[in-house]
């Protein structure tokens, strides 16, 4: 009998370069890093934190306090489309949220117990303090199924809508989202000079 291989994309491994971008792409999108509780609370108030979209394709982890259950709306996107297609690829899957927006004064307390934890500030601090990164659980999801989201997420980050960082302590894809994956493709238009046949005639290419 012939034995078949599965074609697994290799794991999206973070680097320090990496987190830099991540923090250089929030401050380019205008975000400010969440300080504390307080403020926590004031942004959602305002909108500019939104839940994260819970349906049968998409849970969130249990310990996860109900208050840090928030995520930027673009995020928030990106979560619904990332779920629904895997749902659709493996009927009757979920993916699992372990971690959404957090707080400078949290990712303080949490450098105390845990040296693996990114820091609260400068050029390397944790991007889930801008409320746009999230935690998906590799845990529970087959081989077939990280090497799927692998293939998902490869080429938003080449597109430069996303960064992922896939995390092996704690066992999960950490992935960061830009404003740019719900902003909508410039529109292709014809050549001024084109003929009325010329222009019926072309046919836009796909975007990538």
């Amino acid at each position: 009998m012939q034995t078949v291989r599965l074609n697994m994309p290799a794991p999206l491994r973070g680097s320090h370069e990496s987190l830099v971008h991540q923090n250089e792409m929030a401050e380019a999108d205008g975000l400010e890093r969440i300080l504390d509780d307080a403020d926590l609370e004031d942004r959602i108030a305002h909108g500019s934190l939104v839940s994260v979209p819970v349906t049968a394709a998409l849970r969130i982890n249990t310990d996860l306090p109900e208050n840090r259950r928030f995520c930027r709306p673009w995020t928030a996107k990106f979560l619904t489309d990332l779920s629904r297609a895997h749902a659709a690829r493996f009927a009757g899957g979920s993916l699992e949220v372990t971690s959404a927006v957090r707080t400078v004064e949290y990712q303080r307390r949490l450098r105390m117990i845990n040296g693996n934890a990114a820091a609260a500030d400068g050029d390397i601090a944790s991007p889930h303090l801008t409320g746009g990164t999230i935690d998906i659980a590799k845990q529970g999801l087959s081989a077939r199924e990280i090497g799927w989201v692998r293939a998902y997420l490869i080429p938003l980050e080449q597109e430069g809508k996303i960064d992922v960082e896939e995390e092996f302590r704690q066992s999960c894809f950490h992935i960061s989202v830009y404003k740019s994956y719900t902003e909508p493709k410039p529109a292709i238009r014809s050549p001024l000079t084109a003929t009325p046949m010329a222009s019926a005639s072309m046919i836009a290419a796909p975007g990538r």
